[in-house]
């Protein structure tokens, strides 16, 4: 799973369950979190994570673009204090990871078909952007969201962009941006390096390190990624000069990180790397 791996693009246009036990660890982040649902045995964070290492892909496109699959990322953005960029981009990263291995999209539970559907297609992730009543209102929609510093970013899950909620499709795509900042240097915990020569709007990037986060777990051990998991999925995101990208992609090529590499549907290439997870 350490390399390269194709995916998705960040924008697009157009039951029952038994009773049991189940390992919670590294959900603590999910507002209206598992209430009143229940777990079957099976569903465990091995098995959940397990989903995550049997990779993304081999369903065909559908012809008509409604019926394409996408995680929408809700992006908080206020127009009075925006928050940073670095921050914005890890709790997009955290709540995306989080949710893959929620619970509720392990076998049996609420969430597992749509969930499970999407990860048989392209890894599709449509970032928006939210600000008060709307940031409240998809709380309400079922996700998961994440909190770094002052920035906070919303999960949501998967489904056909022809049945978006409406309060989430009422949300702008694009046309907006944070600057970038200096952040501090990486701290203890994977970095996601992303290549500061494409200049990716933030809604780009958000989807794009969203990728990274998903792809690195899949690519760690069951217990490498319960220990990451046990610190709330802790990362750096932080932007790579030319002589940074140049060593991130030594380790990809030493088979020491994962590559996203983009379908190329907006913004860049097809083909274009856009973001490198070292552990």
């Amino acid at each position: 799973m350490i390399g390269e791996v194709p995916v998705g693009d960040s924008q697009i246009d157009t039951s029952e369950v038994g009773t049991s036990q189940v390992d919670t660890s590294g959900v603590d982040e999910a507002t209206g979190e598992n209430d009143a649902e229940q777990f079957w045995a099976e569903n465990t964070f091995d098995s959940r994570h397990a989903e995550l290492v049997r990779g993304y892909g081999g369903v065909e496109d559908p012809p008509d673009p409604a019926d394409a699959l996408a995680m929408p990322l809700i992006l908080h953005i206020p127009k009075a204090d925006p928050p940073v960029r670095s921050e914005l981009l890890e709790a997009a990263a955290r709540a995306t990871v989080t949710l893959c291995l929620d619970p509720r999209v392990g076998v049996g539970a609420s969430w597992h078909e749509s969930f499970t559907e999407w990860t048989s297609a392209r890894i599709r992730k449509v970032a928006r952007r939210a600000r008060g009543a709307q940031w409240s209102a998809a709380q309400d929609v079922p996700g998961v969201t994440v909190e770094v510093g002052g920035a906070s970013a919303r999960a949501l899950v998967p489904g056909r962009v022809g049945d978006l909620d409406p309060r989430i499709k009422r949300l702008q795509i694009g046309g907006t941006d944070v600057p970038s900042d200096d952040a501090p240097s990486p701290a203890a915990g994977p970095v996601l390096w992303v290549d500061a020569e494409l200049s990716m709007t933030v809604g780009k990037a958000a989807a794009q390190v969203g990728h990274a986060s998903m792809l690195l777990a899949g690519a760690m051990s069951a217990e490498q990624c319960r220990e990451w998991a046990s610190a709330g999925y802790r990362c750096s995101v932080r932007s790579a000069d030319s002589q940074q990208w140049a060593r991130a992609l030594d380790e990809v090529r030493a088979g020491r990180a994962v590559a996203v590499r983009d379908a190329g549907f907006t913004e860049v290439a097809p083909g274009t790397v856009t973001v490198i997870a070292v552990p």
